[in-house]
């Protein structure tokens, strides 16, 4: 059956000026550490965070620092900025280098690794679950517009293409191919308030066809979302799960009243 979108708009103006909202979520997250404490521990399997574009494993250590604490093996990428030139097209994707990264931790770890991509992080981490689903447990994506570029802001897409011209046009099937989920459990994780890319491009639509996908919704920036408190505890949630066992995530409504209080800053 043919993959149809709806006609995605771009974020709102007031949303991708008040983006600066990231550095207080920053600052939430140091407070709510407390908190956090209380979220689900691991069970020592790989984990690799990708960043988002333009930025390196530097962005993402908030959230390794804090999964490495609930009892995970965390790594950054380790590929340096992230410019979008590790998607090469054709019948591969992406580079040898991202996919032989994922494959070493896998066969280090003698186990499967879970991806959190942030961004254009995510856009990579469902490619390579779609690559390698023997070497991926799960992925989790964080305001990831895996449904194609149209719903960012013109200023990034303008950027991307700058750098890595129209993928859209290039690779035509390739692009398509992302808008379905991994055969992987996948949990997308998006904000209504997203300066950057609209949320309707970051979700998995037509869910009830996959059973191992799902949508969750946190309040908050998109350049705070690897280190905003919710998203942070509904990350460990879903990685706590054990591998046989993949649940969708049953507490929205009780996070979303948990954290209710905490973050005026949404």
């Amino acid at each position: 059956m043919k993959h149809v979108l709806p006609n995605i708009p771009r974020p709102s103006l007031l949303h991708m000026f008040s983006e600066g909202r990231a550095l207080i979520e920053l600052s939430a997250f140091g407070a709510a550490l407390p908190f956090l404490k209380r979220a689900p521990s691991g069970d020592g399997h790989p984990v690799m965070v990708l960043p988002g574009f333009l930025a390196s494993d530097f962005s993402t250590k908030p959230i390794r620092s804090f999964l490495k604490g609930k009892g995970y093996a965390t790594y950054g990428w380790e590929l340096g900025r992230n410019l979008g030139t590790h998607i090469v097209g054709g019948e591969q994707v992406l580079s040898d280098q991202l996919i032989n990264r994922v494959i070493e931790l896998s066969v280090i770890h003698n186990a499967k690794v879970s991806l959190i991509g942030w961004s254009l992080g995510g856009i990579l981490a469902r490619e390579l679950a779609r690559i390698i689903p023997d070497c991926v447990r799960q992925v989790i994506t964080l305001g990831s517009p895996f449904n194609g570029s149209h719903g960012s802001s013109p200023a990034v897409e303008r950027l991307f293409e700058l750098i890595n011209g129209n993928v859209s046009q290039s690779n035509p099937d390739v692009v398509r191919k992302m808008f379905t989920p991994p055969p992987v459990p996948n949990s997308a994780l998006y904000s209504k308030t997203d300066g950057v890319v609209h949320w309707q491009a970051c979700i998995n639509h037509r869910i009830e066809a996959h059973h191992q996908a799902e949508n969750i919704q946190v309040r908050g920036s998109h350049s705070g979302l690897g280190h905003n408190p919710q998203a942070v505890w509904i990350v460990a949630n879903r990685l706590s799960q054990s591998e046989a066992s993949w649940q969708p995530y049953k507490n929205a409504e009780l996070e979303k009243t948990q954290f209710s209080g905490k973050l005026k800053y949404v």
